[in-house]
């Protein structure tokens, strides 16, 4: 009994929180799609002011959405790696690394940000690309991807199945594209979710970075709210759910199935 009150007081709790997140989010998504924030729902629905957001800030929607997919394959190719280096190297220079490498996410982003404008600045065409700002994103986002693989290679069932694919002649390249990635490709895919969320939200380091041709959805979406009427920026809000929920649904089940392959694996595996 006791044990099934704790448990009902949990969910309650967990409900609670999750409509105070998300009560206000649907409230200004609504305030997007209503003819009238003042009169609220009353004044009758429309989409006229997410065509207008869509008009006036594609290029954003598709700036935010190039960056992302950029960022997420620059980090993936060199957070796997690096992880992986991590995991095996066994030394304090290799901590000394790692902690190295967690500093932007320390470091405000508006002083990241300040750190590339000073060094790299002066390259004209580098720096009012959009190259300059996923270069920002690879950065604070690293992180990320190379404590994840760490994490996973670490695992002793993983360096076993190594050591007995050497035992049978298994050069390296071979030992980490048919032992290593397979066993760690859940590890990657929950990794991959989070620098993708990460690089579509960043707003601090990227305000200062952006040029008025490279703005982002966050970028945008500060601007409206502040130059335009609320319907407006609430419609960038309403834009902005719409392109990030579904990606983000569609890498959760990526990696939950990822999981599961793992595990029945794993368990043929002892078997």
């Amino acid at each position: 009994m006791l044990k099934k009150t704790l448990f009902t007081l949990q969910l309650l709790l967990t409900l609670l929180m999750c409509a105070f997140l998300l009560v206000p989010v649907g409230m200004s998504i609504l305030a997007g799609l209503s003819v009238n924030y003042f009169r609220g729902p009353s004044a009758g629905l429309t989409f006229k002011w997410v065509i207008q957001v869509w008009q006036d800030y594609h290029d954003a929607i598709l700036n935010s959405l190039y960056v992302g997919a950029a960022t997420l394959v620059v980090v993936t190719l060199l957070g796997v790696p690096a992880g992986y280096v991590l995991a095996r190297w066994r030394s304090r220079m290799a901590r000394w690394i790692e902690e190295l490498l967690t500093l932007p996410i320390a470091l405000p982003g508006l002083a990241s940000a300040l750190a590339l404008i000073s060094v790299y600045g002066g390259m004209r065409s580098f720096r009012e690309s959009l190259a300059f700002i996923v270069v920002g994103h690879v950065i604070f986002t690293l992180p990320f991807m190379v404590r994840a693989v760490a994490a996973a290679c670490a695992d002793s069932r993983i360096k076993l199945m190594e050591e007995g694919a050497a035992s049978l002649g298994a050069g390296f390249l071979r030992r980490f594209a048919t032992v290593v990635l397979p066993n760690i490709r859940s590890e990657i895919v929950a990794a991959a979710l989070i620098v993708v969320t990460l690089s579509l939200g960043e707003f601090n380091l990227t305000w200062m970075l952006h040029t008025p041709d490279t703005k982002t959805l966050p970028v945008g979406l500060a601007d409206a709210y502040a130059s335009l009427r609320l319907e407006i920026g609430s419609a960038y809000t309403a834009v902005f759910f719409v392109l990030i929920v579904p990606l983000l649904v569609v890498m959760q089940m990526t990696a939950q199935r990822a999981k599961v392959s793992n595990g029945k694996a794993s368990t043929r595996g002892r078997a």
